[in-house]
């Protein structure tokens, strides 16, 4: 007959392995569990990842004491029952993603007595090995999903960029053609409206309609420059040239406007910017098409700010910055599109923003904007130094 002592032993075995058992059990659900999570995405990351932090808790071996928490590029997402109150020891695992180390996951727990006696009784680590397992597990588990996340985002906004490089392409080709056509007739209108006002003893109501036709003319020849000038039909003839200069050029014509409307014209130029190779014809028409944008963003009375400046050792920056009602996010968006304008009809073309992008990204370089409702725009026109090449970027508006 064995004793109580004897017996303790194989009871003692059995229990462990039943606990073991059941912890593995627990692993493999939470597993699942945040496998359907990620599966089953709908709402936001930060959405998923709370999910995750859930599930968690829940398979812990204390989970009415048990605090999980992820955190994921500076961001700590964490249950939203948790009470705030003083945690003990934890036990994380590093939150991996492309192979960098973005976050971490951790576990800990409350009320660390009650949790410590029943470590003590059953023999073993406040935490258990298959816990620490299912961390790591977990962790892998995120970082593939962050990954997958990330990896489809830029395959989506690389999908966005080339059909938006097609579509410009497309209105290129459409606009240089449609140039081409009118440019002789327009010309033709032009040349004869300019010899008939040269007849003597005209009535004045033929004077003036002449004017008219020849006002018109003008117009639709200048619409026809911007078309070719979007269209790039008409070649860049680069040199090494000094931004300020080209900067103070084109301002001589364009600050007499500005005062007229009652603008104030501030320029702060940089000394001993380097120079840039670039044509000086079309870094003037840059110039221009921002100033006279800037100038139309202003209804009374304003400011605008041209500023010249290099903030790295291989780019030179020109800033147009105004006081005018700025751009709610959605104008923003489309601003540099060809033919947007929020202008009314006859006051613009929609093509001046247009022009500076493309004029820019011929030149390597890249322009930004930065405008709010209300608070006036900021663009910035970045151009690489002794002609280094740059990918273009940017967004702007008319």
């Amino acid at each position: 007959m064995s004793t109580p002592v004897e017996r303790s032993v194989p009871e003692n075995d059995n229990r462990a392995a039943m606990s073991e058992l059941s912890e593995r059990v627990k692993e493999l659900e939470c597993l699942y569990r945040v496998a359907s999570i990620f599966a089953d995405r709908r709402g936001p990351v930060s959405e998923c990842l709370r999910g995750v932090v859930s599930v968690l808790r829940a398979a812990c071996r204390f989970p009415e004491r048990a605090v999980a928490e992820l955190t994921l590029d500076s961001i700590t997402h964490t249950c939203p029952s948790d009470s705030p109150g003083a945690v003990g020891p934890r036990v994380d695992a590093p939150l991996r993603i492309a192979g960098l180390e973005r976050g971490r996951i951790s576990l800990s727990y409350r009320d660390m007595r009650a949790i410590r006696n029943t470590a003590l009784e059953e023999s073993c680590e406040l935490f258990i090995v298959e816990e620490r397992a299912m961390l790591n597990a977990v962790a892998d588990q995120v970082g593939v999903f962050i990954a997958g996340v990330e990896s489809e985002h830029r395959r989506r906004e690389m999908e966005a960029t080339l059909w938006h490089a097609d579509r410009l392409a497309t209105i290129g080709q459409l606009a240089a053609g449609v140039a081409h056509e009118i440019n002789e007739p327009v010309g033709n209108m032009l040349g004869f409206a300019q010899l008939a006002l040269k007849t003597p003893d005209l009535p004045r109501q033929v004077q003036t309609d002449l004017g008219h036709i020849v006002d018109a003319a003008l117009r639709g020849r200048e619409i026809i420059r911007k078309l070719l000038l979007y269209a790039r039909q008409t070649p860049a003839s680069k040199r090494p040239i000094a931004i300020n200069d080209v900067v103070e050029e084109a301002m001589f014509l364009l600050e007499a406007g500005c005062e007229r409307s009652g603008i104030r014209y501030i320029r702060e130029y940089a000394h001993a910017l380097p120079e840039i190779t670039a044509d000086p014809l079309q870094i003037r028409q840059v110039i221009t098409n921002l100033v006279i944008n800037a100038t139309q963003a202003i209804e009374n009375s304003g400011m605008i700010i041209v500023r010249t400046e290099s903030t790295r050792p291989d780019t030179v920056e020109l800033s147009v910055s105004d006081t005018g009602a700025g751009m709610t996010p959605n104008v923003k968006q489309r601003a540099f599109d060809p033919f947007f304008t929020t202008k009314d009809i006859g006051q613009g073309t929609g093509l001046g923003l247009s022009i500076v992008q493309g004029i820019v990204a011929e030149h390597g370089g890249t322009v930004e904007v930065e405008s709010e409702p209300e608070r006036g725009s900021v663009f910035r026109v970045r151009l690489p130094v002794n002609g280094s090449i740059r990918q273009p970027s940017g967004s702007g508006s008319e």
